[in-house]
Formats: C-alpha cells, structure tokens, sequence
C-alpha cells in the first residue's frame, strides 16, 4: 500500500512538474510569438490598377510595431503618398465634390515620403488610442512628373480604434478606427500651390481607415 502511496505520489508531482514546465513554455511562445506586428492601412489597396490616373494618391503605408507589455505598443511608420489637391478640405466643405469636379486640383503634384514613431495605447479591451508623428520629405512636380521644389512637413495624426484578432492563434488582426491630422511645419511651399493650401485648414478631421496586420 505504501509502495502504491508513494507511485501515486510520485506520479503526481512528476505530472505537476511537466504541466509546469508546459504552461511556462507555451507561455513564451505565445509571447514570442505576440511581441511584434506589422500593418499596413486597406486604402492603400484602392490604388491597384489605377496607374496614371490623376487621383492616384500613390499611397504606400507600412507600420512596424513592438508590444512593450499588455498596454503599450511602440512603432515605426513608413510612409509615401502623392497628393493632387490640398489635404486641410473637410467633408463638410465638399471634398468628394471636389475631386469630382477638379476645382482644387494642384498645377502638378505633391510627394511626400517619410519614416515616423508611433505609440498605441490600449484603454479596454480591443479599444486603442495613438498617436503617429511623421516627418516628410516634400517634393513638387508639375504635369509632367518634373521636379519643381523640395520641402519639409512635420505630419502627426491621433487615432481612435478597437483591435480584433482572428485565426487559431489570434495571429491575425483587423484595426477599423477613426483619425485626425495636421501638420505645424510646412516649408518652401511653391506659390501656385501655397494659394491652393492657404483656402483651406492645415489639418484633417474625422478620416475613417481600416489597417490589416499580423503578429509573430
């Protein structure tokens, strides 16, 4: 009987010792496997097959991020994109009708290209704030794709978000959420395009995205 005792024991505290050991190597794993992303915003995909259409913003937009603990994520953002009218038109002032009917289009184009840090908040749950700030290289093309003049924008944006994670083991993720930007250093604007901009706001309200991404 106590020889029983003692296997049963035995067996127990062996059982114990591999659970053990399991669950702290599946918590690694899922650790390691969870401790970074990358994303990049679904809008981007509205510009395949457009080419050289006018409204082609060009858009390329990718984002690399570290998870610091369960509430902090750190980041860096690279991004391009070409702009054919000024950025600061809202909603209200009739955007989409003006790209309709061209009446706020640029003499040519603007190129910014530029590589930023982001921080992400989660506040409950998949709801998340942050915050991106982008310097961008600025560079003014006329009809013709010709270079008439470079210059700099310091571009932030401060977003509002829930995360939704999918797959066996929630590799995947969806961010649908909400944005506003502006930009508080804007230098060696060209004049033909200065009049365009000084219409409108050095800031966006209120822009809808959805950003696809995967963890590892």
């Amino acid at each position: 009987m106590r020889g029983l005792t003692s296997t049963i024991i035995l067996s127990l505290l062996f059982a114990t010792n591999v659970f053990a050991q399991s669950n702290k190597a599946l918590s690694e794993n899922n650790s390691i496997e969870h401790k970074y992303r990358i994303s990049f915003p679904a809008i981007i995909l509205g510009n395949i097959g457009k080419g050289g259409e006018r409204t082609n913003t060009q858009h390329i937009e990718l984002h690399i991020k570290r998870k610091l603990d369960s509430k902090n994520i750190i980041g860096v953002k690279f991004a391009t994109w070409r702009l054919f009218q000024p950025m600061g038109i809202q909603w209200w002032d009739g955007l989409l009708d003006k790209v309709d009917s061209g009446t706020e289009f640029y003499p040519g184009y603007l190129r910014e290209t530029g590589i930023g840090i982001t921080y992400q908040r989660m506040l409950w749950k998949g709801l998340f704030a942050s915050i991106e700030v982008l310097p961008q290289h600025k560079t003014y093309l006329d009809l013709n794709n010709k270079k008439i003049a470079n210059g700099f924008k310091l571009y932030t944006s401060y977003h509002v978000g829930y995360h939704i994670a999918f797959g066996k083991k929630k590799q995947f993720f969806i961010e649908p959420q909400f944005h506003c930007q502006n930009w508080m250093f804007d230098t060696n604007t060209p004049e033909e395009f200065k009049q365009l901009d000084n219409k409108w706001k050095s800031y966006f309200l209120f822009e809808p995205n959805l950003y696809i991404g995967i963890k590892f």
